[in-house]
């Protein structure tokens, strides 16, 4: 099925439309037949309807001509739509109601007046411009209702070809925007998906032998036939393409569309206001673009860079910049720079934004140059009934899940990565789970995971299934098997992740997939291998705090002729800062002001006593630190001047902070972990909650996995031990408290 062949069939439509009217003597002036919708673009499928109108002029009486006219209509071969109405009523109707607008936008003239057509072309028109600001926002809630309703043509089992997210109804109201002057879209993209589906859907009535848009199972081989692809699995890929690139195209219409309703400004205006976000990259009306300052072929992380920054802030990453990148970044080295890969880990765990900045890769071949392997799962159909999605969609889904629980893990820059990876073995025609863990090794090690890591990455690749299974099919209860898991995922840290990645796996399948009753047996059986691995001791040792390196004090700080000292080496992801300082409540909040003050933000930190001294080692994202500056404005700090007051307030984090208490974790220190979004100023205010309680911290370890902060402290009374339970349970409320927003009551602590 071809256009000429939709032309034809309209040619011939057209015909038996002027015939008809010609027959029962149609006038000529003040009366017109005009086709809409599909028929008025011209677009006629096997089984589509004529949607025909009979229009007059308010002050014309057309008698009995529109039943003299439908009767031979009925009898053609053609089924018709009819109506008849005033063009008063006509151009009422559109402005009342924005999807009869869009439909008159393409009426075209069969018979009759064709000035009369002209006239009502031009009013619909007109009136469609003059109010497109007041009533686009109201069409928008229609797209957005109708795609949560029917689901996506690229990813959805049972796609609808004109309903769907990136369907023919999408098409339509993309011209319509266009059609309002506000906006406009990349035409021989718009009409080259158009015209595929079209294709598609003419396929498809052929094969059904009746109209309809819905592509069941059963009808993907037929179909392949019909349109000359060699099997149901092509046929699936090539619909599902047309469709992620066309609700692509709709996605960006729109949020162009809505930045120009924003601002007051049309598609004319093409000054850039520019806001910097990253090296290389800053934000333009509502899009992460290139600022112009970096050359993308001396930055191969740059491409990383500004798609994390773009699903961070839930904005579009611009396909323009992307494409550039694409073409002009260098690849990635082997391994991947420590940057590169918590950048990837921080793009995964952007919850639902992910999505859109994804489609963008996906779309500029960007992926193909992060992620190849991608390219086995890329539209593949899921064999499995109970997948709402195909399996690359079902991936990202996954991710989106896992991201919410991030905080149930030891390592969540490892749950995000096994999320994108666990089922990238269903291109294979192995079992898939062996088929991705055989996959994982090289690409863990790739993305510049060590060798403990990549063991880790691969056992949860390869038994993601495990516990779901074995849930579901064995007794929990059961010593053999318990122990039959427990030899499988081997540690604590891989049967956690696998805890977590189940659930997201589950949810991001269906939403009954992930059951009370199916969560309770996963949990269950968790528990009872938890316990067969401590009865193992496959446990890490508690930690108790100490110092497991010594610095040289310098002499003139020794000798009180400077307050501390500082050093900053500079590296190529940023500087390592070293301060030794007399030790003191409230040190490690003072340095981490100093530092938050610079906007220098901190990826780890270690900070321990030695003796007198406090001794700490931040590593920061700076491009370079000046250690006079951070000396003075140390001392601007400590003397009640430093700005601190103009730090970020709390914001709300988009998963609940966690403060929790271990007291059998070290015998010398009580042990505080909190678990919060990585934020500027979130170290100073922690750190200044304890301080204000007149605890001192003897030593912690600050880490930022991906988005999140993981931070331990262990903390002691100024000159004495470990905190009692009533001084733990007052550090843990007051650091919540610090990190919940003022609107939020306080919860109370887990002890641990």
């Amino acid at each position: 099925m071809t256009a000429e062949e939709r032309a034809a069939r309209t040619e011939v439509a057209d015909l038996t439309c002027r015939a008809a009217y010609a027959a029962v003597d149609g006038p000529t002036t003040g009366v017109a037949l005009v086709a809409v919708g599909g028929y008025g673009r011209g677009e006629l499928a096997p089984r589509s309807d004529l949607d025909v109108v009979l229009v007059h002029d308010d002050e014309v009486e057309v008698g009995t001509l529109a039943s003299d006219l439908w009767y031979p209509l009925w009898d053609s071969a053609f089924k018709v739509d009819h109506a008849v109405r005033t063009l008063s009523q006509m151009s009422s109707a559109a402005d009342a109601d924005a999807r009869v607008a869009l439909g008159l936008l393409d009426l075209r003239h069969l018979a009759g007046d064709p000035n009369l057509t002209l006239r009502l072309r031009t009013t619909v028109l007109a009136g469609w411009r003059r109010t497109a600001r007041e009533r686009l926002g109201h069409v928008h809630d229609l797209v957005r209702r109708r795609h949560e309703s029917v689901g996506e043509l690229a990813h959805a089992s049972i796609p609808d070809l004109k309903e769907s997210a990136g369907g023919l109804r999408d098409a339509v109201v993309m011209r319509g925007l266009v059609a309002s002057w506000l906006v406009d879209v990349p035409h021989a993209d718009l009409e080259r998906s158009r015209r595929g589906l079209l294709d598609v859907r003419d396929a498809l009535h052929a094969v059904a032998g009746r109209a309809g848009d819905r592509i069941g199972p059963e009808a993907w081989r037929p179909l392949a036939a019909e349109l000359g692809l060699e099997s149901a699995e092509e046929a699936q890929r090539h619909v599902r393409r047309l469709g992620r690139r066309l609700a692509h195209l709709s996605r960006l219409t729109w949020h162009r569309a809505e930045a120009v309703l924003a601002t007051g400004s049309g598609p004319r205006d093409r000054r850039p206001h520019l806001t910097p976000l990253a090296t290389g990259v800053a934000e333009s009306g509502g899009e992460v673009v290139l600022d112009g300052k970096v050359a993308p072929a001396d930055d191969p992380v740059l491409l990383l860079r500004a798609a994390a920054h773009a699903a961070e802030r839930g904005l579009v990453l611009s396909p323009v910049s992307t494409a550039r990148m694409v073409a002009e970044c260098p690849a990635l080295p082997d391994p991947w720079p420590a940057e590169a890969r918590a950048l990837l880990v921080r793009l995964l765990a952007s919850g639902r934004p992910l999505l859109g900045v994804w489609e963008t890769l996906e779309e500029t071949g960007a992926l193909e140059r992060v992620l190849p392997e991608w390219e086995e799962i890329r539209l593949l159909p899921h064999a499995s009934a109970v997948h709402r999605f195909t399996v690359d969609r079902h991936v990202v889904e996954t991710c989106i899940e896992a991201s919410r629980l991030i905080r149930r893990v030891a390592r969540p820059d490892l749950l995000l990565v096994a999320a994108l990876l666990h089922d990238l073995g269903k291109g294979s025609t192995l079992d898939h789970s062996v088929a991705g863990a055989q996959m994982v090794e090289p690409l863990a090690r790739r993305l510049g995971f060590d060798a403990a890591d990549t063991e880790v990455l691969t056992a949860v690749v390869r038994w993601h299934l495990l516990l779901a299974e074995t849930a579901t099919t064995r007794d929990p209860d059961d010593p053999v098997t318990q122990k039959d898991v427990a030899s499988k995922v081997r540690t604590p840290l891989v049967l956690s992740i696998l805890v977590a990645l189940t659930e997201a796996d589950a949810l991001a399948a269906s939403a009954k997939a992930w059951s009370t009753w199916r969560a309770q047996l996963v949990h269950s059986l968790a528990a009872q291998v938890q316990g067969v691995l401590r009865a193992r001791g496959d446990e890490v040792p508690p930690d108790d705090g100490s110092p497991r390196e010594r610095v040289e004090v310098p002499a003139a700080l020794a000798e009180g002729r400077v307050p501390l000292h500082v050093e900053v080496e500079q590296h190529a992801t940023g500087c390592t800062v070293t301060v030794v300082a007399p030790d003191r409540v409230g040190l490690l909040a003072d340095l981490a002001a100093v530092l938050a003050l610079q906007k220098a933000p901190v990826r780890a930190a270690r900070a321990w006593s030695q003796g007198a001294w406090g001794v700490s080692v931040w590593e920061v994202s700076h491009e370079a630190l000046d250690p006079a500056l951070l000396r003075h404005r140390f001392d601007l700090v400590v003397a009640g001047a430093g700005g601190v007051e103009r730090l970020a307030p709390v914001e709300a984090d988009l998963l609940e902070p966690t403060v929790q208490v271990h007291p059998e974790a070290s015998r010398r220190a009580t042990v505080l972990e909190v678990r919060a979004g990585d934020r500027p100023g979130l170290l100073h205010t922690v750190l200044g909650a304890v301080a204000g309680l007149g605890m001192t911290v003897r030593s912690a370890h600050v880490d930022t996995l991906g988005p999140q902060a993981v931070d331990v402290f262990y903390l002691c009374e100024w000159g004495a031990g470990p905190l009692g339970e009533r001084r733990s349970a007052e550090a843990a409320h007051a650091v919540r408290r610090a990190l919940t927003p003022a609107a939020a009551a306080a919860r109370p602590v887990v002890a641990g």
